[in-house]
């Protein structure tokens, strides 16, 4: 029997690098449809991750051996059997057990989907992500609006806090390159509030949020002070509903990557690069300026390493 230690490092592997057996790939595909919630925590990802790996064996385990074999409490467990739709711990092992004995009997053939290892499941369902994101840009009048207005936002201020920083911080590093007043917030409470209402006294009409699962409580009451404080907010996030959505005037929502125990961010970072394209096509004049002032800075201060 594994150690707790092996065993975590099993839930939390990627892949063997290995394909998975085909008698073994049919039951990890129904258990990557039936894990699939953008909302569980990478906690709850590492025990569907264990499940999908060991499928035959786990299912078969008391509440206390998966927990121990997975390398998390009890409540855990349940917890997320709840998450992903079953009434507690002992229903969906019901559901495991089904699927478990249809492999050992066999089971169905394996789809192509199926045939990848974890990896390549991860990237496929980010080239879902972007293929419908392809077909909302369709009419890229929405973008090329919120583009004109960001741009005329002096200062514009982009906001993202814990996980959702790293997209932020991205735009604004980008923004700051052809806009002159950018403000970035990362973090949270009454720094942030200082910051949303300073920039609106300043003269700041737009906030550009980024809100990643899972979604922060501070994201949600630094939104509503900036629209208190009058600012209008641009919403990017991969929810179309619920009190996060509801606070923005302008709202692009988008899939994230969830196979994996921490989420990836293909298609809201194409959303972040298609924004700063929007605003540098909306005052060119200025763009064009910066952009080259900006590099004779970098050339002289060296900057960047020559090819």
């Amino acid at each position: 029997m594994s150690s707790p230690q092996q065993a975590r490092a099993q839930a939390s592997a990627i892949t063997s690098g290995k394909t998975a057996p085909e008698v073994e790939a049919a039951p990890a595909s129904q258990l990557r449809t039936l894990f699939d919630r953008p909302r569980l925590s990478p906690g709850q990802r590492r025990i569907a991750q264990y499940l999908i790996e060991h499928i035959t064996e786990a299912a078969f385990l008391s509440i206390t051996d998966l927990a121990d074999r997975v390398g998390v409490s009890q409540p855990s467990v349940t917890r997320f059997a709840a998450a992903v739709g079953f009434s507690g711990y002992p229903a969906l092992r019901e559901k495991l057990q089904a699927i478990a004995l249809g492999t050992l009997a066999g089971g169905p053939v394996a789809d192509d989907e199926s045939r990848g290892n974890e990896l390549q499941a991860a990237v496929d369902a980010e080239i879902e992500n972007l293929e419908n994101l392809r077909r909302d840009f369709a009419d890229p009048d929405r973008v090329i609006e919120l583009g004109r207005k960001l741009s005329e936002s002096t200062p514009l201020t982009i906001l993202g806090l814990r996980i959702s920083a790293s997209l932020a911080e991205y735009f604004a590093y980008a923004a700051r390159r052809i806009h002159p007043d950018v403000r970035l917030v990362t973090r949270s409470g009454s720094v942030a509030y200082d910051a949303l209402l300073q920039s609106r006294e300043a003269g700041g009409t737009w906030v550009l949020a980024f809100s990643m699962p899972r979604h922060a409580q501070e994201t949600l009451t630094a939104l509503r002070v900036a629209r208190s404080a009058g600012l209008r907010i641009a919403l990017v996030t991969d929810l179309a509903l619920g009190h996060v959505a509801d606070e923005a005037d302008v709202l692009f929502s988008t899939g994230t990557g969830s196979r994996l125990v921490f989420d990836s961010y293909a298609a809201p970072g194409v959303i972040a690069a298609a924004l700063l394209q929007a605003m540098t096509d909306a005052d060119p004049e200025r763009t064009q300026a910066r952009l080259e002032e900006y590099e004779q800075i970098s050339d002289q201060h060296q900057f960047f390493l020559r090819d």
